[in-house]
């Protein structure tokens, strides 16, 4: 399947989860990140769900990374450019939903991508070469590829890889992992 049919394909999976399974699976993949060895690292950014859009639920991710004592690092988007800005959250951040839903930070204290170690990537699909399929706006491809190669890709997923993606730009960034409710799948 391309990309188009793919994206449509786990939008409607995604829109036949339960509140109760969202929840179930959000938790299952928190826990299935406490296997991986990245809890070293200090900067680590992560997405903050779009209710509507039925994401994970980052808020288990977010519980662990500050149990950790962790950086937590949360972006804001600009439509103009496609790029992300990238804040520290901290106590006194301030979030707001803008018009797509994301929850955003409004300013803070700006942290440069090559200091971010992990990122948490949002995704609606991938493959088991570690490919994935997002909204289709590129932002976080654009986001990745200006991170260090060193930083861990990992991206957040429902549901099981497809054995391939078709369409597969050379400006897609791989993933270095796939967490979803059952296993990881690690693709360095």
């Amino acid at each position: 399947m391309n990309k188009k049919e793919i994206r449509k394909k786990y939008k409607d999976l995604r829109s036949l989860l339960s509140a109760e399974e969202l929840e179930e699976k959000s938790l299952a993949i928190a826990n299935q990140l406490l296997k991986l060895a990245i809890w070293q690292k200090t900067y680590y950014h992560l997405f903050l769900s779009i209710k509507k859009q039925k994401e994970i639920n980052t808020e288990y991710i977010l519980q662990i990374l500050a149990g950790k004592d962790k950086e937590i690092v949360i972006s804001k988007s600009d439509f103009k450019t496609g790029k992300m800005i990238h804040f520290l959250l901290t106590d006194n951040t301030k979030i707001v939903e803008n018009d797509y839903g994301i929850p955003e930070p409004v300013d803070g204290l700006e942290v440069p991508t090559t200091k971010i170690d992990v990122v948490f990537v949002p995704l609606l699909a991938f493959d088991i070469n570690g490919h994935r399929v997002g909204y289709g706006k590129g932002f976080y491809d654009c986001f990745l590829s200006a991170c260090y190669p060193e930083t861990i890709k990992i991206g957040l997923s429902f549901f099981e890889a497809e054995e391939t993606i078709e369409g597969i730009n050379e400006s897609d960034v791989l993933l270095d992992y796939v967490v979803t409710p059952l296993k990881v799948n690690h693709f360095i």
